[in-house]
């Protein structure tokens, strides 16, 4: 009952509630990207695959510019970040976007992270299951590891969160994520790709 119906109820509750209390926050991160990006913009979207595999736009917090060099093309991501999208990134600030995504209905506060739609070929039939939850802003393989295990392992994580979704488990592993993030612990700098990761989907 609560994975087919109570969790969606708290994660719409929960999220309204939090972008109220927080839109503060908001509002000055906003502001201070604007220019921080010098034009960029605040915001950054991008489609994922959520729940059932369905493609939808993610929203974070925009943490660099849109700098060129001299042939149009972007410059490197650590010559694009700001010092304020480094520290957006640090404290987890670029995630809280996300709340709109919960609020409506793409996403889950607690669930798989959801990642590029380009690979989704590269799963397995048993990795495909972790689309059979709302992805997360935060998750089981997150908690457990983040960057310091393999993508088998969090797949097999997510799996395995998708097999015993509960409300006992959702609270654990958001203590969890705020201890890491007061902790700086597995914050993700920047964009990963699960090829580089040593990732197949078919072994």
């Amino acid at each position: 009952m609560y994975k087919l119906f109570f969790k969606r109820v708290l994660d719409f509750c929960i999220s309204l509630i939090a972008l109220i209390c927080i839109s503060p926050i908001l509002i000055v991160v906003t502001i201070w990207l604007h220019f921080a990006n010098k034009g960029a913009g605040a915001f950054f979207f991008q489609e994922r695959p959520g729940l059932k595999g369905k493609i939808f736009k993610i929203i974070k917090f925009k943490s660099m510019t849109d700098e060129r060099d001299a042939e149009g093309n972007l410059l490197p991501n650590d010559q694009r970040i700001t010092k304020v999208g480094m520290f957006v990134r640090k404290t987890s600030l670029d995630e809280l976007p996300q709340l709109f995504n919960v609020l409506k209905g793409d996403m889950a506060l607690i669930g798989p992270r959801p990642l590029m739609p380009r690979y989704l070929e590269l799963y397995s039939k048993e990795q495909m299951r972790r689309h059979d939850v709302r992805p997360g802003i935060t998750g089981w393989a997150q908690v457990n590891g983040r960057n310091n295990i393999t993508w088998t392992k969090k797949f097999e994580l997510d799996v395995w969160y998708v097999d015993h979704v509960s409300l006992r488990l959702d609270i654990k592993i958001i203590w969890m994520t705020i201890m890491n993030v007061l902790r700086r612990k597995d914050i993700e700098y920047g964009g990963s790709s699960l090829n580089s990761e040593g990732f197949n989907g078919h072994n």
